[in-house]
């Protein structure tokens, strides 16, 4: 039987939503590009955006290959932990997913490895990257994804984990929290940078060289959020029954306005926070308090009401604030704070939405509006204990597994002597170390070597 007119426009529709959303996720890429870039010191900066090109590259085939199949195969062999079929594709398209589903969770792996890049930046060798960027993108995310996305993943909302299974609508467990604990175990086994912390174990400062380039990233993920969050719905063209001109269309509107409205608030909040710790006015932090925001309510984007997202950014920016002292008085060197911005906002955006989260969204989100459906709510919006704890497994799972499979890699690395750059090295720059020049033709390190040849000849002597 043909399908009808009605039905092909309505799927037609629906794949240019998702594939548009595909773009700008994607652009977050760019975003991420220009925020490590302006965070590190001049003499980093074509290291770390070489860096960000290899995460797209080298996650593309991983994810190509191995990893959509871990995360969304499935078939007669399929189980709650690791999918078994799609491999490089294979069958693909099928009755459950297609070319452009591919795409936009290729968007999403991708940015994993992006997210781990920042915290070891300005210190690690380049095969390094490759090695864990490969692994990372490939296995590790896609993993995690399976158990909360797969229909047949052990966490997932039809798995009914306590009756409810855990709600990550677009990430902040799969994506930012993965991210973030790798980025954490990846700063710890390498240490800190040369001269970070003096030898009485105080904090020097070591600000990036481009404050504009900062603000410029982080307004480009502010513009892919909008395809991170209202593009997981996937659809957009699914009218809820029994109501009025309403649908997916209606959940979509209101997901960019949560988005919107608790970035924003972290982004005040912590302007105000920090001006109140450090006695000045500070644009660097604004852009990661805002962006912390937007990794918390990523959870819970879609299931909770705008005033929700409001909470949600205003405590996201003192969970943020309050890491960076401990990473800090721990001695964690993290140069674009992104273990406490991703895996500190992530855990808690888990955490929110098991408090937050309304049924009647969450039916929107899960079940396209079904009438007579039920679903665990939130604690406080009285939906009992069923769906914190399924959050609270979720969290503890993502920080289990990330640390037995990344933790031991890194380590492996250094072991093998192919993580860190040497101190010279290191002090020199990584531009001119490993990548022929600096980024720049001018740059403030002027007391540096300015061409590749003098730096050899530099180590020749």
């Amino acid at each position: 039987m043909e399908p009808s007119w009605e039905s092909s426009v309505t799927e037609s529709i629906n794949a240019i939503y998702l594939l548009f959303s595909a773009y700008l996720v994607f652009v977050m890429q760019l975003g991420f590009a220009m925020l490590c870039a302006g965070s590190v010191r001049a003499k980093n900066a074509m290291n770390i955006m070489l860096t960000n090109v290899v995460d797209a590259v080298v996650g593309s085939l991983s994810y190509y290959l191995f990893g959509f199949a871990f995360a969304f195969g499935e078939g007669p062999n399929e189980n709650p932990f690791i999918g078994t079929s799609y491999f490089a594709l294979h069958s693909i398209p099928s009755s459950s997913y297609d070319y452009s589903f591919f795409l936009y969770q290729w968007a999403f792996a991708i940015a994993v490895a992006g997210i781990t890049s920042g915290s070891i930046a300005e210190r690690t060798q380049f095969s390094a990257y490759l090695i864990f960027s490969f692994f990372l993108s490939g296995f590790v995310y896609p993993v995690v994804a399976h158990w909360v996305w797969s229909s047949s993943g052990w966490l997932s909302s039809s798995s009914l984990l306590f009756g409810s299974g855990a709600i990550d609508f677009a990430g902040s467990g799969v994506v930012h929290l993965v991210g973030g604990v790798a980025g954490l175990w990846g700063a710890l086994i390498e240490g800190p940078r040369v001269g970070r912390f003096d030898a009485f174990g105080k904090p020097m400062v070591m600000r990036g060289h481009n404050a504009t380039l900062v603000v410029l990233g982080t307004f480009l993920l502010w513009f892919g959020w909008f395809g991170f969050n209202p593009g997981s719905f996937g659809k957009i063209l699914v009218a809820y029954p029994n109501t009025v001109n309403q649908g997916n269309w209606t959940a979509v509107g209101r997901t960019a306005v949560t988005t919107t409205l608790a970035g924003s608030t972290a982004g005040i909040v912590t302007l105000f926070g920090r001006r109140l710790l450090v006695g000045h006015w500070d644009a660097l932090d604004v852009c990661n308090g805002l962006l912390g925001g937007f990794v918390a309510i990523t959870s819970g984007c879609s299931v909770v009401e705008p005033w929700a997202a409001i909470v949600c950014g205003f405590f996201a920016a003192w969970v943020l604030i309050g890491l960076n002292i401990l990473a800090l008085k721990l001695k964690i060197d993290d140069p674009l704070e992104a273990a406490q911005l991703h895996g500190g906002c992530g855990a808690w955006g888990l955490i929110f939405t098991g408090l937050f989260a309304k049924e009647e969204f969450i039916i929107q989100a899960y079940d396209s509006g079904l009438i007579g459906a039920s679903r665990s709510s939130g604690l406080l919006m009285g939906g009992g204990w069923g769906l914190i704890g399924a959050q609270l497994v979720e969290l503890l799972a993502i920080v289990g597994w990330v640390s037995l499979t990344m933790g031991p890699l890194f380590y492996l690395l250094h072991w093998l002597g192919i993580l860190r750059i040497s101190m010279d090295d290191e002090v020199a720059g990584l531009d001119i170390s490993s990548h022929g020049g600096y980024a720049y033709n001018a740059h403030e390190e002027e007391s540096g070597p300015r061409f590749y040849g003098d730096y050899m000849r530099m180590q020749n002597n």
